[in-house]
């Protein structure tokens, strides 16, 4: 059983507004979710080298209350973890330089996207909770919400072109970190990104709790909460109304027309024409990243970056699906490089932007209160990982250094989430009619003949097993090279026989991979990623057999023409250890009905 636990800091430094020098631009142009509110679980760290590890969902246990989450005071107290060697640091502001741009490998010579200067910057410390900001669905906000994020927008937009809260700059924090502005500090021509790795989620929380701050101030109303766009619900799978205005300061002209509403989101990229379709498919991918092919905290997290690393080393479920998707889906085809959304560099002068992100936060808020039998630890101990900072202006313009530590328990810092019905939650593929016959596939080679493989069609292929029958498996992708001024996604499909590419809702539709195109330093194509695919529960949806030694793989690209190369593909046991607190949490979860 499934159920999902929600849960039941310190003074500010008040600052002024500090002189703002212009960056000088040195460094050149690179390659570039009814609960007690005492929930705590200890939890064990999760060895970040491997792969982390069912039955159908009860709606009866999906739990909402007011609790911390896994003894998030412990999390986010005011001491610090040991002393790492090599977390990621805060990037040198004087030495930001000219960003690219993902899709044609050009720098952004015309575009600045480096922020205003200051002499200070201090530690930030995140203040009381006096009043908790909810923040709302956007498909159910009130006409007085609307007016006043329209005038908190528009208020933004009219700020000094120089100070860092302008609407541009706050767009420009994407830029400059998304788009290699930024050298790590100490490493020579080794770029920061937030993408692609475990700090995708922490740095956008920031984000996103700094740009809320400041229209908050702008309004006079410290209560003001962001809006999210819950795109994982069909009651929110159109684009929200109150930003296609075009009198509104919410709108942006640079959208896909074609997606306006009452265009339903195509999480999957499937092209599906079919409304009904659309959604089923939009719901198995939410169950799919949330819940079904995840084995532990880095298969939805992201890999592990630290200090010196290479960019881009593999993307969690959410960021590489629906976020991806969204991102796609909204930016204009019209548009040289798919502006806005569908480009770093410029997704942030797109509002939607924080409203999209807002709900890929609130997918981050979910998943970690959900709670499964025999599931593994989701906390990531590691302190490379609870040691990384960013540099962000608050709503007083100043600069403030913060740290991933601090973003575990997004109640401590102060907003939470309206409650929405998580129809994904229970929405686990129909067990596949009848067992497929691995042995009657026709031309499905082994796959140690195939790889690497270049990825320009569908392919079939099989793979060995670790042992016959329902094992706790994960299918491993790895070496996966890019072209990475693309949007690339594929989707991989276990025995699945009836080769209809539009259709994800069902039992053989194990997962994806995407990007949204971005331009490494070491060249045209990124560094190789990996991801990896719990097979567990797909075997029971399956009925695989008892003396099955091998699945088939299909896989379907969704982007056109070439751009993917496989290095290999395996299946492994499943590492992961159930965290007996989990299970016990779940099972006392199973006697309280909502």
């Amino acid at each position: 059983m499934t159920s999902l636990y929600l849960s039941c800091a310190t003074s500010t430094t008040a600052a002024s507004r500090h002189p703002f020098l212009k960056p000088p631009h040195a460094k050149p142009s690179h390659p570039l979710h009814k609960i007690s509110c005492s929930s705590t679980t200890s939890q064990n760290q999760n060895d970040d080298t491997k792969p982390q590890g069912g039955k159908v969902i009860d709606r009866r246990n999906v739990l909402l209350g007011m609790g911390g989450l896994y003894g998030a005071a412990n999390l986010v107290s005011g001491n610090t973890p040991a002393a790492s060697a090599n977390p990621i640091l805060p990037p040198e502001l004087d030495k930001c330089g000219t960003a690219t741009n993902w899709f044609n490998d050009e720098p952004l010579v015309d575009i600045n996207c480096c922020p205003p200067l200051t002499t200070d910057i201090i530690d930030y410390k995140l203040p009381p909770v006096f009043h908790m900001k909810i923040r709302p669905s956007a498909h159910r906000v009130s006409a007085e919400y609307m007016y006043k994020y329209n005038l908190a927008t528009d208020r933004m937009k009219r700020l000094p072109a120089d100070d860092p809260r302008n609407f541009m700059q706050q767009a420009n924090v994407h830029c400059a970190y998304c788009n290699a502005a930024y050298d790590q500090p100490g490493q020579d021509n080794v770029e920061i990104q937030v993408h692609k790795c475990w700090l995708f989620f922490p740095f956008h929380r920031w984000y996103l709790y700094f740009y809320e701050r400041i229209l908050g101030k702008l309004i006079g109303d410290p209560t003001f909460a962001l809006p999210f766009w819950n795109w994982d619900n069909p009651k929110g799978m159109t684009m929200p109304p109150m930003f296609v205005d075009p009198k509104s300061s919410l709108y942006d002209r640079k959208r896909n027309q074609q997606h306006l509403p009452p265009a339903v989101v195509d999480l999957g990229r499937t092209k599906a024409t079919d409304p009904l379709q659309l959604v089923s498919n939009n719901l198995t991918v939410m169950h799919n990243e949330m819940i079904r092919s995840i084995s532990g905290p880095l298969d939805f997290m992201g890999d592990p970056y630290r200090e010196g690393s290479e960019a881009n080393p593999g993307e969690g479920t959410v960021e590489r699906g629906s976020h991806t998707s969204i991102h796609g889906w909204v930016g204009d085809p019209e548009q040289p490089t798919n502006e806005d959304l569908g480009n770093f560099y410029s997704a942030g002068r797109d509002p939607l932007f924080y409203c999209h992100h807002a709900n890929v936060d609130r997918m981050w808020y979910l998943w970690q209160r959900l709670r499964k039998k025999n599931s593994p630890n989701k906390r990531i101990t590691d302190p490379d990982y609870l040691n990384a900072s960013f540099l962000f202006y608050d709503e007083n313009a100043q600069l403030v250094k913060v740290y991933v530590r601090d973003t575990f328990d997004n109640r401590r810092m102060g907003f939470d989430y309206e409650r929405i019905d998580l129809p994904w939650i229970h929405y686990r593929p129909p067990p596949q009619a009848a067992r497929t016959n691995t042995n009657n596939v026709v031309d499905a080679p082994n796959a140690k003949t195939l790889f690497p493989l270049k990825l320009d069609g569908v392919v079939r292929f099989q793979v060995d097993k670790t042992k016959k029958g329902k094992a706790d498996e994960i299918l491993v992708l790895e070496n996966i090279t890019v072209d990475a001024s693309k949007l690339i996604k594929f989707d991989v499909f276990v025995n699945d026989e009836d080769d209809n590419p539009s259709e994800l809702d069902k039992a053989s539709y194990l997962g994806s991979y995407a990007q949204l195109p971005h331009k490494p330093r070491s060249g045209t194509t990124s560094s190789s990623s990996r991801i990896r695919l719990k097979l567990t529960d797909l075997y029971d949806d399956i009925d695989i057999g008892d003396d099955e030694g091998t699945i088939v793989v299909t896989l379907v690209p969704r982007h056109e023409g070439p751009g993917v190369t496989i290095g290999g593909i395996k299946i492994i046991e499943n590492p992961n250890k159930p965290n007996p607190t989990d299970a016990d949490a779940a099972d006392a979860a199973d006697t309280t009905t909502t």
